[in-house]
């Protein structure tokens, strides 16, 4: 199997992603990988997609710092991939990381990605529907009873307004963010502050303002789905409890978290559940449920993580898991050529 991960950049990628993890999965199981960034598509005068981008240099590695460091390396030269001949093209780039310096190449990089897909190649997660999810409206249109209570405007008033509605105690952050950034819990004694909060998030778009869930102060639930299932492998669900115990609100990794393995609970599950028919409709092969009690705050599409931690602490091969069901939708497109890609995605 042939298999190219689309990232930001392989200069900032790090040994604890899980796109690492995955990709040294899939060397270990025999398969040629490659990773491309967003920014280095080529359309070619033939109508074909290729990219420049990175190969490992070696079948075998010690771990996920090897592989990187591999990757990273100045003599592993840059390649030029014929894209469109590959297996699987799994997209794992955070369009949070590009708002700044380059907020093009995201879009860019996910039309290019619809051309691939239109040429016969499984794109990973589906890439029309991610154009729809570039931000935190996507979760929006979800069914409403798994949502906390939402705001999104650029309005203070109107933030000031929901925030006084839900007891003066809510959650802001940014719209187009991830890993924790620009999130801010307000609290009974964050009035003094909050205009600086709210000019802060609004500075460079919309905010997004949710009701705060008492729960959260515990910490949330990352459960990762597959064929928007819950992942599962030997019993054990690819689940843990993110928390911060230095009084941060953010339970992110990124953030100054720490993480430990939970079993879902039956809140968690029923919310998967209720989430997995527009989760398969959509395309979202691989996603990040983020859980509070007994609501989802929010859905990761872009690039759910976690995967390297949950097999560090478990011993369980939840990378394996992924790779092999990679190999089942590669056979079933060669035993349906004729079978639309998207037809595949969730299956």
């Amino acid at each position: 199997m042939k298999l190219t991960f689309v990232i930001n950049d392989i200069a900032t990628e790090q040994e604890n992603y899980t796109t690492i993890r995955l990709a040294r999965r899939a060397i270990s199981m025999g398969h040629q990988v490659a990773l491309v960034s967003i920014v280095d598509f080529v359309y070619e005068p033939d109508g074909r997609v290729s990219g420049f981008g990175k190969r490992p240099r070696r079948d075998d590695y010690e771990d996920d710092a090897d592989i990187l460091g591999d990757l990273q390396d100045d003599e592993n030269e840059v390649q030029k991939i014929a894209i469109c001949d590959e297996d699987i093209v799994l997209l794992r780039s955070d369009p949070a990381n590009e708002v700044v310096n380059r907020p093009w190449a995201p879009t860019s990089g996910l039309l290019f990605a619809q051309i691939i897909a239109a040429q016969g190649v499984i794109v990973l997660n589906d890439p029309k529907k991610l154009t729809d999810a570039q931000n935190k409206t996507y979760f929006q249109t979800y069914p409403e009873i798994i949502r906390p209570e939402t705001l999104i405007t650029r309005d203070m008033a109107e933030i000031k307004t929901f925030i006084e509605s839900m007891g003066g105690k809510a959650v802001i952050k940014p719209l187009q963010g991830s890993g924790g950034q620009g999130v801010f819990v307000i609290k009974d004694d964050s009035t003094a502050n909050l205009n600086v909060m709210i000019e802060a998030t609004v500075r460079d778009g919309y905010a997004i303002v949710q009701e705060y869930l008492p729960k959260a102060a515990e910490g949330d639930l990352r459960l990762l789905t597959l064929n928007g299932r819950p992942l599962v492998v030997d019993g054990i669900y690819a689940c843990f409890k993110r928390f911060n115990e230095s009084g941060d609100g953010r339970s992110n990794i990124t953030a100054g978290g720490s993480v430990e393995m939970a079993q879902p609970d039956a809140d968690a599950l029923r919310l998967a559940e209720i989430a997995s028919p527009r989760l398969i409709q959509d395309g979202m092969y691989f996603a990040g449920l983020d859980i509070v009690g007994n609501k989802m705050m929010e859905i990761n599409v872009d690039t759910p993580g976690g995967i390297n931690m949950a097999e560090d602490i478990t011993g369980k091969d939840f990378s394996g898991a992924i790779i092999r069901d990679l190999e089942h939708k590669v056979r079933l497109k060669k035993n349906y050529p004729n079978m639309p890609t998207s037809d595949l995605v969730c299956i």
